[in-house]
């Protein structure tokens, strides 16, 4: 017998190798290693959460009860994986091109991006998967029971409860440090995944062995084994083909719509090409499973004490021949296989439940909805990690209430029955374009509500809400409505009952209702996107042109995606309109760009929701709804091509009309520019002359002749700044600068600068904030250029910044071998139509007749930063001016 505590120790040390690989993965991840972490080998092995304890444990427990129909369990989803690939390709493919985030969201995006659907799905999700996360607790409490003492007599528990407890915490704690990290847009978990391809090797290996010991081992080898099946009860199994069939295509279903398989198989596909490695190879991984089901079966039932568990002959084998340390193997196997699906499908339900519940609530009860959203991540975070709780909560709830079951199949069978119910909204949506949102409500309905009443209710037992009175009599007393016996019909299997009447009427009700239902307008253009993805994998649109502000946008953006993801979107979009900087025009093509990319941190009924309180409402034109009705092939690439060559035509004349506009603006720039140089050279020189005069003519008193010696002076000074300044940016600009490259640390530059503006405008008090930390970092550059950039932008935040308490936040942050510094104030920033020209030479944004600079301090920073090997950019949606200063770390000489 192996030593409670020395298990206990091992369970934490596995725990301990998980959390290693899962944050390795993190950080290979950020670092932008990812191509072994998105190899077809870790996406195979990850489907592997399809083996949980069930197949495990339960798949030799079933074999000892019902002989071969566990076979049922492996094969569904082999004929899906071989047979129906193509299916599961387009749904990585609608994945991909929707941003979808999971199952419920998928049947959201299709129906018109409906959250109703949406919240329906993540209900039913959410009440199937508590019998199974139940199963999964019930499993290891009754491992850990097998090593805490003598097996109890029969199958009952030992204090299972406290057990489950503690498993189901530790569970939550791991699931939200590794599944909620941070917001991504593509909702993948490099860590969790990696994590769970560890997992899958350690459950085959460790059944495997136990497989290999029993045939060669416990029995004298294959030909032994055979003997013994054929003098076992398995040997008179009879196959009931209806049975046999509704448990193949449970199965089948489940490997669609159970949310956790969704989660690795759709979303956290980096590669549409690895589906057709999983085609096969999963399938082979299924077959290794299976191996040994039978032969570890019957040689538990002929070697172990009568009454023995079945479901735990896995472990209990091993320990009746004293092999503990393959007992040990075989613990963290299930162990393995039962928290790798908890983890995945909590953070399924839990992105369902935050994107399709608690974000619309939060998007209609928040005053200004998405116009005053700020920054949501964390309220995203925090719901998705509250979700996980619940989730797990809900799970140790029904494995208290129920009490636990004698086979942990039946409790899995529960649960492929409830998600199944999603299946022919499902296929209808991905194959029939006059599927209707209503039809597929009533389906999801119907069919969730038969399912509850039939088969979930009935599965707590008598001493459940259903009594035995009303299991044998129906409601009321009215025969036709018993739970088992539906419409009179009785002495059908309970659950094959159950699958029967609820895929039935849901599948009818779909049909009838999409049939007399007509789908709107953006029902029907997701029915042209999803039906015919591979035709049309670009944008899905139906956006009018509004009267949204790209900077709001922007605003909105970074509170969901971070700043720097959507900095990096609005830039990536703008420039393929032609033009630069960070706001592209609000276009429809542009709208539809930015939901999609919202939709893989929200989902896609929550941004969709959130772009239309910026749009000028989903509006759909009638070229739209022309390209809709189209079937003709042909119409549709010429149309296609036209649309491609009229936008290229769009982007240039946008070009071309914005360079027009530029080069106005400048000349007028240019006129004010050159009249304010006559006036900064003649003011100077003509007080220089005055005073000379009055010099030369002498006759003065000493403290006169000092004060207009000092004036003379002063001017003087002014003119060679002036001179210098021109002189400057002409050497700058011709590159015929000399750079003095050496090491410094960013943090002093910092100091060095602020104490040198601070004699801008010294006598306002200016609240400086700073991330001291993150400023101590080593540079290599020409410290005294770069300063100049630094002082010339902290002291136009403390001359131009308009805010009542005036505020300059600077952030430092590295991003590989670049850093990048921010200088934001808290003013009200530069108007969009002025933030092309601020870095021109002849640009002044305040009143060019105002005595002051000539306006080339932001145009020599440009050409400092371009002699730096870096760059220097406004920032717009900040709250303030903004402004992002990048070069890299190390500036090597020759390269100066």
């Amino acid at each position: 017998m192996v030593p409670f505590n020395l298990l206990v120790a091992a369970c934490l040390l596995y725990v301990i190798l998980l959390f290693l690989v899962a944050f390795w993965a993190e950080r290979q991840a950020q670092r932008g290693r990812v191509k072994w972490l998105r190899s077809p080998l870790v996406y195979t092995l990850s489907l592997s959460i399809y083996c949980t304890a069930w197949t495990f444990y339960g798949a030799v427990g079933y074999a000892a009860r019902s002989g071969l129909e566990f076979v049922t369990i492996y094969l569904g989803p082999t004929l899906v994986l071989i047979g129906w690939w193509w299916v599961l390709r387009k749904l990585v493919r609608i994945g991909r091109t929707q941003r979808v985030t999971s199952i419920a969201d998928l049947i959201s995006s299709r129906f018109g991006k409906s959250n109703l659907l949406g919240v329906i799905v993540t209900l039913i999700c959410v009440v199937a998967a508590t019998p199974y996360i139940a199963l999964q607790l019930q499993s290891v409490t009754l491992s850990f029971n097998v090593f805490a003492g003598p097996v109890p007599e029969g199958w009952a528990l030992r204090d299972s409860n406290s057990t489950a407890l503690w498993v189901a915490a530790g569970l939550t704690l791991f699931t939200i440090l590794f599944g909620t990290r941070n917001l991504d847009a593509n909702e993948r978990h490099n860590g969790v995944v990696t994590a769970i391809a560890l997992e899958a090797v350690v459950k085959l290996i460790a059944l495997l062995a136990v497989g290999v010991f029993t045939v060669w081992v416990v029995a004298g080898g294959p030909a032994d084994i055979l003997g013994r099946i054929e003098a076992s009860k398995i040997a008179d199994w009879e196959m009931q083909p209806g049975r046999w069939a509704g448990l193949t295509f449970l199965a089948g279903a489940a490997i669609l719509t159970l949310p956790r398989m969704f989660q690795v198989m759709v979303v956290e596909n980096a590669d549409e090409r690895h589906m057709a490695t999983a085609s096969w190879a999963f399938p082979l991984y299924l077959f290794a499973m299976s191996l040994f089901v039978v032969p570890i079966a019957v040689v538990g039932l002929a070697v172990l004490p009568e009454g023995s568990n079945p479901d735990l002959f896995v472990l209990t084998l091993p320990l009746a021949f004293d092999q503990g340390g393959l007992a040990m193997l075989a613990f963290l196997g299930g162990f393995s296989s039962a928290t790798s699906m908890v983890i995945v499908e909590a953070i399924a339900l839990a992105t369902m439940v935050s994107n399709h519940v608690v974000m619309p609530l939060w998007l209609r009860f928040r005053s200004g909805g998405a116009r005053g959203a700020g920054d949501v991540r964390a309220l995203v975070l925090n719901a998705r990690r509250l979700s996980i709780a619940g989730v797990l909560g809900l799970g140790y709830g029904y494995f208290a209430l129920s009490g636990g079951s004698s086979a942990l199949a039946a409790i899995g069978l529960i649960s492929f029955v409830g998600v199944a119910q999603i299946l022919p909204a499902m296929l209808g949506g991905l194959f029939w374009r006059g599927a209707t949102r209503a039809g597929a409500a009533a389906g999801l309905l119907t069919g969730f509500a038969i399912w509850l009443y039939a088969l979930f209710l009935p599965s707590f037992g008598g001493g459940g809400l259903f009594g035995a009175e009303l299991m044998l009599q129906g409601p009321l007393g009215i025969g036709w409505l018993r739970p088992q016996a539906l419409f009179g019909i009785s002495g059908i299997d309970p659950l094959l009952h159950a699958l029967f009447w609820s895929l039935s009427l849901n599948t009818a009700l779909f049909c009838g209702v999409s049939l007399l239902t007509f789908p709107g307008p953006m029902e029907r253009l997701q029915g042209v996107a999803f039906v015919n993805v591979f035709d049309h994998s670009g944008p899905t649109r139906g956006w009018s042109r509004g009267g949204a502000e790209a900077e709001d946008l922007l605003a909105m953006a970074q509170g969901i995606l971070g700043a720097d993801e959507a900095q990096g979107f609005f830039q990536a979009q703008a420039a393929a309109q032609g033009k630069a900087g960070f706001l592209p025009d609000t276009t429809p093509e542009f709208f539809a760009a930015l939901e999609r990319r919202l939709a893989g941190s929200v989902g896609a009924a929550t941004a969709h929701a959130m772009i239309a309180q910026f749009a000028a409402g989903a509006a759909v034109s009638v070229q739209d709804l022309m390209a809709v009705a189209s079937e003709a092939q042909q119409i549709m690439e010429y149309s296609s091509q036209l649309e491609a060559k009229s936008e290229e035509l769009a982007r240039t004349a946008r070009a071309l009309s914005e360079a027009n506009e530029k080069l106005q603006a400048l000349s007028v720039q240019k006129d004010a520019f050159l009249s304010q140089i006559s006036h900064e050279l003649r003011t100077p020189m003509t007080s220089i002359r005055a005073f000379s005069e009055i010099l030369m003519e002498g006759g003065l008193e000493g403290p006169d002749q000092a004060r207009y010696s000092e004036i003379i002076h002063d001017e003087t000074i002014r003119l060679t700044r002036l001179l210098d300044d021109l002189l400057d940016l002409s050497v700058l600009e011709n590159g015929r600068v000399q750079l003095n490259v050496q090491v410094a640390n960013l943090h002093d530059l910092i100091d060095r600068a602020l104490q040198a503006a601070g004699q801008t405008r010294a006598e306002r008090r200016f609240v400086i904030h700073r991330d001291l930390p993150s400023e101590h970092m080593p540079i290599f550059t020409d410290t005294d250029r770069l300063v100049q950039v630094f002082i010339n932008l902290i002291s136009n935040a403390r001359k131009y910044c308009d805010a009542a308490r005036p505020e300059l936040t600077i952030r430092v942050r590295r991003r590989g071998a670049r850093v990048e510094v921010d200088f934001v104030d808290n003013g009200s920033g530069i108007p969009a139509g002025s933030q092309s020209l601020v870095f021109e030479k002849f640009a002044r944004l305040t009143d060019t007749t105002r005595a002051g600079g000539a306006g080339l301090g932001l145009a020599i920073c440009r050409e400092i930063m371009a002699n730096l090997g870096g760059t220097i950019t406004y920032v717009p949606g900040q709250g303030g001016a903004a402004f992002r200063v990048a070069l890299p770390v190390r500036r090597q000489r020759e390269a100066a």
